[in-house]
């Protein structure tokens, strides 16, 4: 498809402003918007939501949000070069489109969003995990967001949803699944972007959930996450020795054996754990 919009096609609109992909960005540009249709579809109905997305670049996924419906988009570029090309987007699609120039990681963008709010976005690679997390570790939950819907390597997609006794399950599958449900819904090869990338790459879509899967504190669950898989190939008791004098006992008081690695634990024994641990 070169076009589902009366506006050019993306091949067209990149070098008409000059706009080769710049590695220190993390850009990656994908051009057929069939695909980010496919991807503004994964984000669910955008009729009545705003819409946050990251990195736009020259538009493609701007144009499938606001194609398929999206009541509104706030998108970020730290990329001034892409302003133009955004420009001729929110030309086309009157008082539909808003494109702040800075920095994701700097900007605050709610005061700028009305609820239902949706996050979707072909993440830049060298922010996206950093992104994610804060995405998921707010100081409040729920947050402000109804669902992700974020483009990453495919190597970070799988450490994502990945189950228990896996190389891929770590930190990040503890903590997207904690507090969302995530699925890779969609899986692109390198010769999708241009300039094509060494590595596949995939759409994973999260669902929060209201109220997180098992009670936990956050900084106490992250701090015992952190430590099991810091020293992963470690028994428990060896690995959480720095988190508690008595940690053997309150593994035990959590049902979970102190000879077992950080791999074998679920998330719900993981949150037993930290509730356990936050115990005085």
């Amino acid at each position: 498809m070169s076009t589902i919009d009366n506006l050019p096609p993306l091949r067209e609109v990149i070098e008409t402003h000059e706009l080769a992909a710049k590695k220190s960005l993390g850009q990656n540009f994908l051009l057929d918007l069939n695909l980010t249709a496919r991807i503004a579809r994964a984000a669910g109905n955008l009729s009545e939501c705003d819409v946050l997305e990251i990195g736009p670049g020259p538009g493609g996924l701007t144009r499938g949000l606001l194609a398929e419906g999206a009541r509104r988009v706030l998108a970020i570029e730290k990329d001034e070069r892409c302003m133009p090309a955004l420009a001729e987007i929110a030309d086309a699609y009157p008082g539909q489109l808003e494109v702040i120039n800075g920095d994701a990681l700097e900007i605050d963008p709610l005061a700028k969003l009305t609820p239902p709010i949706r996050v979707a976005a072909n993440l830049p690679y060298n922010v996206g995990t950093e992104l994610l997390v804060r995405w998921l570790t707010p100081k409040i939950w729920p947050p402000y967001w109804d669902s992700l819907t974020l483009m990453f390597q495919r190597e970070v997609a799988e450490r994502i949803v990945a189950k228990p006794g896996t190389k891929a399950y770590g930190r990040l599958a503890i903590l997207s699944q904690w507090r969302s449900n995530p699925r890779i819904v969609l899986t692109l090869p390198p010769e999708a972007f241009s300039p094509p990338p060494k590595i596949h790459s995939a759409v994973v879509h999260f669902e929060r959930l209201d109220e997180p899967k098992f009670e936990a504190e956050y900084k106490v669950l992250n701090r015992v996450v952190a430590a099991a898989f810091n020293q992963r190939r470690k028994m428990l008791r060896a690995s959480l020795k720095g988190v508690a004098p008595d940690i053997e006992d309150r593994m035990l008081a959590a049902g979970i054996k102190p000879t077992e690695r950080a791999e074998q634990l679920s998330v719900e024994e993981f949150c037993a754990l930290a509730r356990e641990v936050a115990k005085p």
